[in-house]
């Protein structure tokens, strides 16, 4: 069974075509990202899959339609929003406790989430006293409390440090292995490249390419050059040919390289080359 099915899903706004035809699948394990500059429907698309809006066409998670998940279902899901709340009067444990009652589920899952998320020294600082990173890791907690199996994330890194970031990659990570499916959004290019197994490049509404995130860099190339810094600091640019090889070995012999790589753009560079525009804009 597929975590997540969708076949021509779409919505509007009025007039205002949010979505067109978007479809895909989801393995059960797997950090799937979807990508795409903000108003791009990335959040509608959440908000259909989690059953808070109706759109066109049809949406699925574990086999059940969106449109009428019950309580048993979302007791498999995990949601970290833009507009996740916290209670800031209540401190970390307490905010958590509220949850775990809600849940019905046993409280000592309350320390050991708290470690997870590295909050374990503030479970007793109100919420409101938590700097910005400490409390989206506080909101991260309260989404995996119950143990979900599908775990959907809207832009969870935007605006933290990286040392905040690194630690939330570094759990996402550890939730994939232990099998929990992740559903991202991001217009954060580096991120997706290391954490998902596929993305899909959302743009005015629809998908406009699938697939791994170094296939599709690979799929771009359009240079196929190799680029190699010798220790003058003189920069060679080379064709990624047979006939080059012989070269590239001989500067290596003279131990003159300094650094190597192939000229695969990155997922930003691919985003720009088929839609004329960057993520940020």
């Amino acid at each position: 069974m597929k975590a997540v099915r969708l076949v021509n899903v779409g919505k509007s706004f009025g007039e205002k075509e949010v979505l067109r035809n978007v479809g895909f699948e989801i393995e059960e394990g797997e950090i799937f990202g979807l990508l795409g500059p903000s108003g791009a429907g990335k959040t509608t698309l959440i908000r259909i899959l989690t059953g808070q809006l109706a759109g066109f066409g049809e949406a699925f998670v574990f086999g059940e339609s969106c449109d009428r998940l019950k309580e048993n279902n979302y007791r498999e899901i995990g949601m970290v929003m833009d507009n996740s709340g916290i209670y800031e009067r209540l401190d970390c444990y307490d905010n958590l406790k509220l949850f775990v009652n809600i849940y019905k589920i046993d409280k000592k899952i309350i320390e050991e989430v708290l470690g997870m998320v590295g909050l374990s020294a503030e479970k007793k600082t109100p919420a409101g006293k938590l700097s910005k990173g400490m409390k989206q890791r506080l909101i991260l907690a309260r989404a995996i409390l119950h143990r979900p199996k599908l775990l959907f994330l809207d832009e969870p890194t935007s605006g933290l440090d990286p040392a905040t970031t690194k630690s939330i990659h570094e759990l996402l990570l550890r939730l994939r292995s232990e099998g929990t499916t992740i559903f991202l959004t991001t217009h954060n290019m580096e991120e997706a490249t290391k954490l998902c197994d596929n993305v899909a490049l959302l743009h005015e509404g629809k998908i406009i390419e699938y697939g791994r995130p170094g296939q599709l860099c690979r799929k771009y190339n359009q240079e196929n050059k190799i680029s190699i810094l010798i220790k003058n600091e003189q920069l060679i640019m080379l064709a990624n040919l047979p006939e080059n090889a012989a070269r590239i070995e001989e500067l290596f012999k003279q131990g003159e390289v300094v650094s190597i790589h192939s000229s695969e753009p990155d997922l930003e560079q691919v985003f720009l080359t088929l839609t004329g525009r960057g993520l940020e804009e």
